[in-house]
């Protein structure tokens, strides 16, 4: 049933990836009214990603794993009165105080008793639309996922490159290879998958290189006996990697990419403990594509900005620090998924159903515990112990700057070169990334550091633990001053007044989380 202009939904639930739509349909299937904001126009996230309908795709499925609790999962939110808002960009979560979302934030203590939130959002493909909505909620779920990390190496730039991830996004939603010979390289289990994938879809990969071993998840017995589904994913990958004769290079990076116009080879070396290239270990493999990425970084912008507590990972990265229940520090605002620390889809289904209970229960005024609650804990804890130990695997070593000739770029959007960032350091005294980026511009281009931070958080450590940079910032995805400018007006719709509709049972799958 549609709720009036003046009646916030109960739940707001930012991503529609697996832990999105686990938490959405969770919450619903409770009583609570419900809606689903989501950047892309299918759900599905980042790792359920799918052809167009317009591109005849006869089983998309067949480009997946563990297919089957996504399907169940579309068509409970088709049967569900979830209001699924696909195209719409939130830049920015706030208290709304005074009912038309002007509050500056949400302290410790404060709760849906003291003014729903505001969820901000642009409309359109990228935001393009630049169409400003507002929505009023009384909690809200973020499930916003993670993006890749690059580290980068000299030839990075060079067209061909492209990260991990997206060429498994290229392969899934547009049915197309990176190239015809794609290397795939950088460091933790995504690769072993893109490369299976690639190989399947009829790519010839000529190597897969693992910065680090997979002798540290024997550090981890405990995590290793309680999540045996991971064993048979590396098992299933590894097969297929043999069945194609793949080879697998482990302690060795690509430290060079060779191409004028594009790639045309790479240099892989091998590297010690600390990621520090070998000297007179270097070759060159010939390709035409390189796909690269050294792990998945938490996007939590929307939670530092209201001054969610954060923890630090064993990579480097930063996560949100979740209670028992998947709330944030922040009272009222859940969070599950890559947010939480990456792990996989099944863990952000588990956390995302469990953030749905946990939300309904505080809307409908009701403790949240229960035989199914205490399942989706136990699951949680057993899969976030696996994830721990992943993340420690494949934590990257401070030596991978001496891959680095100074002419590198390490800040691709403002161009700042290693050498500058060195010159930041060592000249002009800078000791952070922070600092760094106020001599250098590192960091504030169209990506905002997402790109660089790790990057440029590592130089700046200069052999210690980088600390990474978590900045509280007001817009966590560029916004048209348009948008802005529309936050005085009272009259601002909201998404049921702007033709949006729910999502139809019969509409095509997509997304990737």
């Amino acid at each position: 049933m549609p709720l009036s202009a003046s009646e916030p939904y109960d739940l707001a639930v930012i991503g529609a990836g697996s832990a999105g739509l686990a938490g959405a349909v969770a919450a619903a299937e409770l009583g609570l009214s419900v809606a689903l904001l989501d950047t892309a126009v299918h759900t599905g996230g980042q790792f359920y990603r799918t052809p167009a309908p317009v591109m005849g795709a006869v089983r998309p499925e067949a480009l997946h794993h563990d297919w089957s609790p996504y399907a169940d999962l579309r068509r409970r939110l088709a049967r569900s009165d979830v209001r699924h808002l696909p195209g719409h960009h939130v830049w920015s979560v706030t208290k709304d105080v005074d009912g038309e979302g002007t509050g500056e934030g949400a302290g410790e203590g404060a709760g849906p008793a003291d003014g729903p939130w505001a969820v901000h959002a642009v409309t359109g493909a990228d935001g393009g639309g630049e169409r400003p909505v507002r929505l009023r909620a009384r909690t809200v779920l973020l499930a916003t996922g993670a993006y890749e990390r690059q580290l980068p190496f000299p030839g990075w730039t060079l067209p061909g490159v492209v990260g991990a991830g997206g060429a498994q996004a290229m392969l899934k939603s547009g049915l197309v290879l990176p190239g015809r010979r794609v290397v795939v390289a950088g460091s933790g289990p995504l690769l072993l998958a893109v490369a299976s994938s690639l190989a399947a879809a009829g790519a010839r990969v000529p190597a897969v290189v693992e910065a680090s071993g997979y002798l540290r998840y024997a550090r981890h017995p405990r995590a290793l006996v309680a999540n045996p589904h991971k064993a048979a994913e590396a098992l299933v990958h590894g097969a297929a990697l043999l069945w194609h004769r793949v080879r697998v290079r482990l302690r060795s990076a690509v430290t060079e990419v060779h191409g004028t116009d594009r790639v045309e080879a790479v240099t892989v070396t091998r590297v010690d403990r600390d990621w520090r290239p070998v000297r007179g270990t270097g070759r060159r493999i010939e390709c035409d594509a390189l796909a690269v990425g050294h792990g998945l970084v938490p996007q939590i912008e929307l939670a530092t900005a209201l001054g969610c507590t954060t923890r630090p990972l064993p990579d480097g990265t930063t996560a949100l620090a979740l209670d028992g229940l998947q709330e944030t520090s922040v009272h009222g605002l859940w969070a599950a998924g890559e947010t939480g620390g990456v792990g996989g889809a099944q863990l952000a289904r588990a956390e995302g159903e469990l953030a749905g209970i946990a939300a309904a229960a505080r809307v409908l005024d009701r403790p949240a515990h229960g035989g199914r609650v205490r399942e989706l804990q136990r699951r949680r804890d057993r899969m976030r112990a696996f994830a721990g130990a992943m993340a420690a695997a494949h934590a990257p070593g401070p030596g991978w700057s001496g891959w680095l000739t100074d002419d590198t770029d390490v800040c691709r959007c403002e161009e700042v070169t290693a050498g500058q960032v060195r010159e930041a350091i060592e000249d002009l005294g800078a000791r952070d990334a922070r600092t760094v980026k106020l001599l250098t511009r590192a960091g504030m281009g169209w990506c905002q550091g997402r790109m660089c931070g790790p990057a440029v958080a590592c130089l700046a450590a200069r052999g210690r633990a980088a600390e990474p940079l978590v900045e509280r910032r007001p817009f966590a995805v560029p916004v048209p001053l348009s948008a802005l400018a529309a936050l005085d007006d009272p009259a601002m719709p909201r998404p049921d007044d702007q033709g949006e509709t729910p999502s139809e049972p019969g509409a095509a799958p997509g997304g990737d989380g």
